[in-house]
């Protein structure tokens, strides 16, 4: 039985807010009870994940490791990260702590893909610098029949890692026409799907689609699979 649902958050911690208030929107209830019980660990001192990843260190790991510890302490069996960047450690994470059932952001986001009949196709993947290069999204997709495409380096020097850094200091507005003008690219190029691989962009991108092109967020795909993971497992 699932007692509590942790999330490993902070990280940016509008992100991680965000994701506690579609959790609550979205969870089928008519009285508090039928909510899920949720502990949010937002911890904003962990070292950038895009930065360490860069440079090949691991210095988010032991935050990552204390939140996971603390979490479990608390009573959170099942727990979710709402930071796609923060998932290059989630093999050790799982490896270190057996007895939590971890969801993979990524499987959320090919789950929604599926549900909107996007399969074998082409889609367009947006998300940090890190997140891009390393194929965090592209080596889990790829495998199970998507081909992925991606901002170019000036599109993501000048318009997404920029609008990112936005978000990051409270400006989503500002950051919104940035991010669209990304998105009409990968459409352009033959995106059957725009998939926000990113847990900053909802915040400022909230449409459901662009020039009838799905957008998927990164965000809602994980409360999707957070919801069923714990009715599944209760």
């Amino acid at each position: 039985m699932i007692k509590r649902l942790g999330v490993l958050g902070g990280m940016g911690p509008a992100a991680s807010a965000e994701f506690i208030v579609r959790l609550v929107e979205q969870t089928p209830a008519t009285c508090d009870q039928d909510h899920i019980p949720t502990i949010l660990w937002s911890d904003p001192t962990v070292p950038d994940r895009s930065t360490s990843l860069l440079n090949k260190d691991d210095k988010p790991l032991p935050y990552l490791l204390a939140g996971v510890k603390g979490l479990f302490s608390a009573g959170c069996n099942l727990i979710v990260i709402p930071c796609n960047t923060a998932h290059f450690w989630y093999s050790e994470l799982v490896r270190q702590h057996p007895r939590i059932t971890f969801i993979h952001i990524v499987d959320s986001v090919a789950d929604a893909l599926r549900d909107l009949n996007v399969t074998n196709s082409t889609i367009g993947l947006m998300g940090t610098q890190a997140t891009i290069e390393l194929g965090l999204y592209q080596y889990k997709l790829n495998k199970q029949g998507w081909d992925c495409i991606v901002p170019t380096r000036e599109e993501m020097d000048t318009l997404v890692q920029p609008a990112i850094n936005l978000i990051k200091s409270n400006q989503f507005e500002q950051a919104h026409d940035m991010f669209i003008t990304v998105i009409h690219s990968l459409i352009a190029n033959g995106a059957k799907a725009v998939v926000l691989g990113c847990t900053e962009i909802p915040l400022s991108v909230r449409e459901d689609s662009v020039q009838g092109t799905p957008i998927i967020n990164s965000i809602d795909s994980l409360v999707k699979s957070a919801i069923k993971q714990f009715k599944k497992g209760n």
